[in-house]
Order: C-alpha cells, then structure tokens, then sequence
C-alpha cells in the first residue's frame, strides 16, 4: 500500500470511527480533550504502519487499542497510576484487540454520554456544539465554521477553550440526572441537527450526502426520544430526521450527482422513514424542530411536486420565524413563497437579504436569487448568481450543478 492509498483508508476510516474512538476512550479517562488527543495519537500510528502493514480487517478496533495502549504508558508517568490503570484495564495487552463498537446501542451509549458531557452548562452554547460536532461527528473545523457561518479561527478557538473548561472543572462523563437534563437539551438537539445536516449535504469534498453521520444523528436522536420521552421537541428532531433521511436514495443520481427535491423519484422514497417520522410527529411540540418537522411531513405526503401545499408550507415558515428567526429561516420563507405566490414577490423578499452580513459566504443565497431571476426571465443576471454561487461552495458535486445551471442559461 502506497502513503497516499494509506491517507485515504485512515480519512475514511476515522471519519466512521472517530465518534465512537473518542467516545470510547473518554469513559475510560473521563477527559474529553485526552480521549481526543489520545485517539489523534492513534491515527497518527495508522498513518505511520499501515503503508507497510496494510489495513487491518478491523480498522476501528485496531485504533482503539493503539489509542488505549498509549492511555496506559501515559498514565505509567502519573502518579496516581495504579487507581487509573484499573480503569482501563489491566488486560489491555497487546494480543487484545477490544470491540471499538462497545455498548453502542444501549439507553447509556457512549456517545450520547459524549454529547451530554460536552453540552455541559459550564460552557457556552456556541462551545457546546462546536465541540461536540467535532468530536462526535469528526468534522474538521472548517465544516463547522461553514455550518455556524462564522470564521474558522472563532470555531477553533470554541474548541480548545471548552476542552480546557472542561478539564479544568472536572466535569464526568456520563448521562446527568433527569433534573438537569433541561439545561443541556437544546444544545443536543442542535448537536444532532448539524450532525445530520452535514451529512444529509456535505459541507466540502466530493460527495453530495455523508451517509454515516445521517445514520449516526438519527440513532442518537432515537436513543435521546427513548430517554426522554416526555419531550415533546425531541420527538419533533427524530420527525424531522426520519422524514429527511427517506428521501437519502433519490437525492442523488446514477453518479452521485445532486438531484434537487422538486426532480427527485419519489418512488424511491422511503416509506418506512416516513411512517417512522409522521408517528414522531404526533408526539412532536411547537418548537423549531417540530414545525421544521412539518414543512417536511408536506413534502412527504406529496405524492407528486405539484401536489404540494406551498402555501402551507409558506405559513409554517412564518411560524418558524417566530420561534427562531434567522436569515436562513427567511431565505426558505421567500422559496415557499415563490412556490405559492409567484417568484416576483419571493425575489423582492431575496433582495432584502443581499446585505444580510450573516449570509455573506452563504451560497444558497445566490443559489435561490439565480432560480428566482430565471423564473421572471432575467438569465443573464441568473448566469452570474449560480457563478457567484459555484464559487462559494466547497462541495465539487454541487459546484457542477451550479456550473451547469449557469451554463443552462445561456
């Protein structure tokens, strides 16, 4: 195996495997920030072995136990050795190869231990996400900057103060108690939202959709529905996940092009995630996540694009609003009122948002602003919209449909 073949396994692998490493290692040393760097020891091992090694059959157990190994021979330097030895184990020998999958599906999972632990109330809420996006969803600080809109050097420096927060005020890692839930809920709940988003749309490389960080929002947001059942905006997240992820096979094509809502084979739509989702709906609130939850229950139970209740969809934006406004909130307003009303009305609300500082590197604001001026037959400004747009975007399957709709316009 060459060193670039080599790179490419261990991206891969630590992109699947990264959550559960850190997640992992932080039950067995109770620091978030160690586990995260003892599990950044391990890859760097990976990236030193493997090209002449090869990879092996279980890559994410063979991370585990280099990253615990070096857990050892650091707690062997500390005084306290023998009390933190018998927390990891005395049998960590190196013919031990430990499951790095671990109680993963358990009420007490390891990593919803991992997002509670970093949504700790010591820190901020930008913190708490930030790091728990970094950390569970092993997203480089630049996807996370993208997915707040803000500078990457603002979203590293959240990182390291929150790990440094949390070292220093010893918090453990585990599930709190029920009374202190509360406290924590919102931000798990953005936690898991961005997780999923990123997946549901890359933020950068050359795929269109990260289908493990999908998957791994929608078991926590399933295993956070069964632990607090009796919240109403948790069951309006999974509603909103479930009814999301049954569209994952038709959103992109035989080449793993991006394939747009309204030019999607709604045959291929998942119908079991969407009865999943409109049961969740029911026991759902009226916070973000459930109206959220029922612009998408439209769209599913559309059987065709046009059977679509724009103007529904156009209110519950205005409903969203209220409970969360933001300029994004707005952006989607204005397409439903397109949809509904006409694309003159929703182009005037887009122009609005031009000068809106926290769209400033948002593409989708051009994205929608090019659609817009081709509807009212305006494709030369159109061209240039997508172009802006293209330019923006760090995604290369979305940067060609963006070319190609620019191209489209003559």
């Amino acid at each position: 195996m060459t060193a670039p073949d080599a790179r490419r396994a261990v991206e891969a692998v630590w992109r699947i495997e990264s959550a559960r490493l850190i997640a992992g290692l932080a039950r067995l040393v109770r620091d978030v920030g160690l586990a995260e760097e003892l599990a950044q020891d391990a890859l760097v091992s990976a990236l030193e072995q493997w090209p002449e090694t090869g990879v092996p059959r279980n890559p994410g157990a063979w991370l585990m136990t280099a990253a615990k190994n070096r857990a050892v021979d650091r707690i062997r330097r500390e005084q306290n050795y023998r009390r933190k030895l018998a927390e990891i184990g005395r049998d960590q020998g190196a013919d031990h190869v430990p499951d790095a999958g671990d109680g993963v599906g358990d009420i007490n999972d390891d990593l919803l231990r991992l997002v509670f632990t970093a949504c700790h109330p010591v820190l901020s809420t930008e913190a708490r996400v930030a790091l728990t996006l970094r950390m569970l969803g092993g997203l480089t600080t630049d996807e996370i900057a993208r997915a707040f809109l803000v500078a990457e050097p603002t979203v590293a420096q959240r990182i390291v103060r929150a790990k440094k927060t949390l070292a220093k005020a010893g918090v453990p890692f585990e599930v709190p108690a029920e009374d202190e839930r509360d406290a924590r809920l919102s931000s798990v709940l953005g936690v898991i939202y961005l997780i999923f988003n990123e997946g549901y749309s890359a933020t950068a490389g050359d795929d269109w959709m990260r289908p493990a960080l999908c998957a791994d929002a929608l078991r926590l947001a399933r295993v956070l529905a069964r632990l607090m059942p009796r919240e109403p905006e948790v069951h309006g997240l999974v509603a909103l996940l479930e009814i999301q992820a049954s569209r994952s096979r038709a959103r992109t094509g035989p080449r793993g092009e991006p394939v747009l809502l309204m030019e999607q084979n709604r045959a291929l739509w998942d119908q079991l995630l969407i009865r999943r989702g409109l049961a969740a709906l029911e026991k759902s609130g009226r916070g973000p996540y459930s109206i959220q939850a029922r612009i998408a229950a439209c769209h599913a139970r559309a059987r065709t694009p046009e059977d679509t209740d724009w103007t529904l969809i156009a209110g519950l934006y205005e409903a969203l609003a209220l409970v969360a406004p933001s300029p994004v909130v707005a952006l989607n307003h204005a397409v439903a009122i397109s949809m509904a009303f006409g694309p003159q009305t929703a182009l005037e609300l887009v122009d609005e948002l031009v000068d809106e500082p926290a769209l400033k590197g948002y593409h989708l604001l051009p994205s929608v602003r090019g659609d817009l001026l081709v509807k009212v037959g305006r494709p030369a400004e159109a061209r240039v919209e997508f172009e802006r747009a293209a330019a923006m975007t760090r995604n290369e399957r979305e940067r060609t449909l963006l070319l190609d709709r620019a191209a489209a316009c003559g």
